[in-house]
Formats: C-alpha cells, sequence, structure tokens
C-alpha cells in the first residue's frame, strides 16, 4: 500500500512543484551510495536512470531498477531511492491534469529504445518551450510512450501481519533459506493453508512466488555491483549459474547478461 501525502504547504513547494510546464525532464546525477530521503511531487514522476541501478521504495514495498526499467510514481506518493553505483537519474515530471489517464498507482515499466531517446533529448530541452515548438512536439509524443508504458513484474510487497514479516525478514536476510510452506507453518504453529491464505490477501502472491521475487531482487542487487553470476547463483541457493540464468530468463525475458547490457 503506497502512502499519500498532503500537498506541500506554499511555502515549502520544491522547483519541480513549481515548474510551470506540463511535461519536462530533470537530469541528476548520484554519487554510489546515494540516498534520496523519503519525500514526494505534486506531479507524476517517471523515475529512470541512463546509468546505474536504484532501489526505489514506498511505504508497503520496494523495487530494484536497472537501465532497462523505470518506476512510474503517481503524485503525491511518498517515496525514496538508494542508488546502487553511480546513477544517473533522468526524471520525467507529468502535471496531474496533462494526463489524468496515467496510473493511480506506482508500478515498474519497461522503457523501450524510443522512449529512452526521448527522455534523453528532453533532458537537454529549455524550459519554458513553445508547445508548436519541435521542442513541445517532442515532449508530446515523450508523453504518449508513457501511456503505452508495459508494466513488468518487479515489485516487492511487504506484509503487515506479523507471522508473515518473521517468514519474509528471513528470507530477505538469508535468500538461499529453502524451509518449506510446512516448516514455516509448524515454526509459527499455525495450520500451512492459513499461511498460504495470508500470502495471498496481504501480498497478492503464494508464497513460493514471494520467495522467488525475494530472490531475485537481491541477486538484482548484487549483479548491479558487480558481482559474478556464478557467485549470485550459489549465494542465493541454486545448484548452478545456469539454473539461475533460466529462472532469471523465465521471469524479466532475458539472461542476466543481456538484463543489464
Amino acid at each position: 500500500m503506497t502512502v499519500q501525502v498532503p500537498y506541500p504547504t506554499p511555502q515549502s513547494l520544491s522547483e519541480t512543484d513549481l515548474h510551470p510546464m506540463p511535461v519536462y525532464c530533470k537530469a541528476s546525477d548520484y554519487p554510489a551510495g546515494q540516498v534520496i530521503e523519503r519525500h514526494a511531487h505534486r506531479k507524476g514522476q517517471l523515475i529512470y536512470a541512463v546509468h546505474g541501478v536504484m532501489v526505489v521504495a514506498v511505504e508497503g514495498g520496494q523495487w530494484i531498477v536497472p537501465p532497462t526499467r523505470g518506476i512510474w510514481m503517481p503524485a503525491d506518493t511518498a517515496h525514496w531511492i538508494r542508488c546502487i553505483g553511480v546513477v544517473h537519474m533522468r526524471s520525467v515530471y507529468v502535471r496531474p491534469d496533462a494526463a489524468p489517464q496515467l496510473p493511480a498507482h506506482s508500478q515498474t515499466v519497461g522503457i523501450s529504445a524510443l522512449l529512452r531517446e526521448l527522455i534523453q533529448a528532453a533532458a537537454d530541452i529549455q524550459t519554458p518551450y513553445d508547445a508548436d515548438s519541435r521542442d513541445g512536439r517532442l515532449m508530446r509524443l515523450l508523453l504518449d510512450e508513457l501511456h503505452a508504458l508495459p508494466v513488468l513484474p518487479l515489485h516487492l510487497p511487504q506484509p503487515a501481519d506479523p507471522r508473515l514479516q518473521r517468514i519474509c525478514a528471513r528470507l530477505l536476510e538469508a535468500p538461499d533459506d529453502d524451509s518449506t510452506l510446512g516448516q514455516w507453518a509448524e515454526r509459527l504453529d499455525v495450520d500451512s493453508k492459513t499461511v498460504q491464505r495470508l500470502f495471498a490477501r496481504e501480498t497478492g502472491m503464494t508464497f513460493g512466488k514471494w520467495r522467488l521475487q525475494a530472490r531475485l531482487q537481491h541477486g538484482l542487487e548484487q549483479l548491479a555491483s558487480g558481482a559474478r553470476v556464478l557467485d549470485v547463483a550459489l549465494a542465493l541457493g541454486y545448484d548452478s549459474p545456469s539454473a539461475f540464468a533460466t529462472t532469471f530468463k523465465r521471469q524479466f525475458g532475458q539472461t542476466p547478461s543481456e538484463f543489464f547490457r
């Protein structure tokens, strides 16, 4: 569940909030390990990095975001960002009235080659721009492409139930833990069907799906930090790099090397 925060007061409005253009792009470069603290914007934001990998989080979940992916963050949604390595971020800000049909929930989206080039070009456009100029037409095309963004399964929702929190904390701490649902149910002194129902209700996933997603997110972060596929595969409990690569490709449609290319 994302947290909607109130509009900033006039005294606390940022440059982004006050910007008059309906769509514009801002370039920001950050060093490795930079943390952008919890904040929100009055505009919708496409969070994208042309270089580097980010962890983007909201209340109740987080995403790992490589350069082939982006995060759509609706207006007034509190979020924070951690940079894994050096990050060259390009944020596209959209005034809510300029595109009311864009998603109302934060989500992972695919970044096509065309959209990547549009974002790069938009970052160089000086504002204000004339709507009937070449710059204005480029921004309209960028907005059209935002409406066509494919949604991708990279979100890792966090449960509120204390019993599930115990399971999830363990899986995040030790992603190679292969305890079965039945073993967890025995430790928690509940029926295994109860645990499965709780996972479905609180995360929208089965226990197995959540564990797989957690492993892949951990693997993404390690790969983005420069770890070898072999080391990542073994750390996640896979018997071989090929077994990990097969699971990775089944989930993301690409091998680990293709994903970060």
